[in-house]
């Protein structure tokens, strides 16, 4: 049995202030923090204690995780659990990287975000080469806001080629992007246009609530972040019997982490086996 973990627990601080954020500069208690520790460390058991399931594992924090050292330590033993293929996290890669050098390097990925006016372009790239010096493996991306364009072409050029940088399209307002900046887009990222589009998905086959789920701090699971039906709970002894193929049931899917997961598309194809981590073949 393989399963894709997306787990997302109450954690919601975060040491940035993005306008477009609702957690921006958002700071936790120390009881909040303690407690999403705790049911971190208890996901992280459930994990150890289920050898038999071929795991990949997703943070998807509201906030900064990797600023924590609870979700830095949760990383190394995740890597290093003969059962668990894959182990990445959502960061905007602003925390210390010296504890990378205790993970198993083949298993831990980042899905880095570049924030301009959060962070210098420089510090960034300084980050990212030291994920490289680190063998870690790593996505790079940036919200496409049209003002920032010139910002995201310059980051693409001071990149290593290699790096696979993907831009979030902004997508609620109509005809945002001009047809010139279309193109600039494109340049940038060729896999853009499939984040261009709110993908239609009614009735439509995708593995979530089979061999993907999402879960919280709780242990509750959900086929996905943006299907809110509780499905189960993976701390209940008969929580495999919850898991098999769906259709969605949303009408769109206009997110990376929900329709990479739709059958139809394909996009495990151009993924393989780093879909968790964003990063295209």
């Amino acid at each position: 049995m393989t399963l894709s973990v997306l787990y997302r627990g109450p954690l919601s601080g975060c040491n940035y202030s993005c306008n477009y954020c609702p957690f921006a500069k958002t700071k936790n208690t120390r009881e909040e923090l303690k407690d999403d520790a705790a049911k971190l460390n208890r996901f992280v058991n459930w994990v150890e204690n289920n050898p038999d399931i071929q795991f990949s594992i997703l943070f998807t924090p509201w906030g900064e995780a990797l600023i924590r050292q609870s979700y830095q330590q949760a990383m190394q033993r995740l890597s290093h659990f003969k059962h668990v293929s894959k182990v990445a996290i959502q960061t905007n890669l602003s925390c210390r990287l010296d504890w990378l050098s205790e993970v198993n390097k083949e298993k831990t990925a980042l899905w880095a975000t570049y924030h301009p006016g959060e962070t210098s372009r420089r510090k960034f790239l300084n980050q990212c080469a030291r994920l490289d010096e680190l063998g870690i493996s790593y996505s790079v991306g940036v919200v496409g806001f049209r003002e920032v364009l010139p910002e995201i072409e310059a980051l693409r050029k001071e990149l290593p080629a290699q790096t696979y940088l993907w831009i979030n399209a902004l997508k609620k307002e109509e005809n945002y992007y001009t047809p010139e900046e279309k193109a600039r887009l494109i340049g940038i990222d060729p896999f853009v246009p499939h984040n261009m589009v709110h993908h239609a998905s009614l009735g439509k086959p995708c593995r979530t609530g089979h061999t993907v789920i999402s879960v919280d701090g709780d242990g509750t699971m959900q086929r996905c972040h943006f299907v809110k039906e509780h499905i189960g709970n993976i701390y209940d002894p008969g929580f495999r019997s919850a898991l098999f193929p769906r259709a969605c049931t949303n009408a769109t899917c206009g997110c990376h982490i929900g329709y990479v997961h739709l059958d139809h598309l394909k996009l495990y194809e151009l993924y393989k086996d780093k879909v968790l981590e964003r990063i295209a073949q």
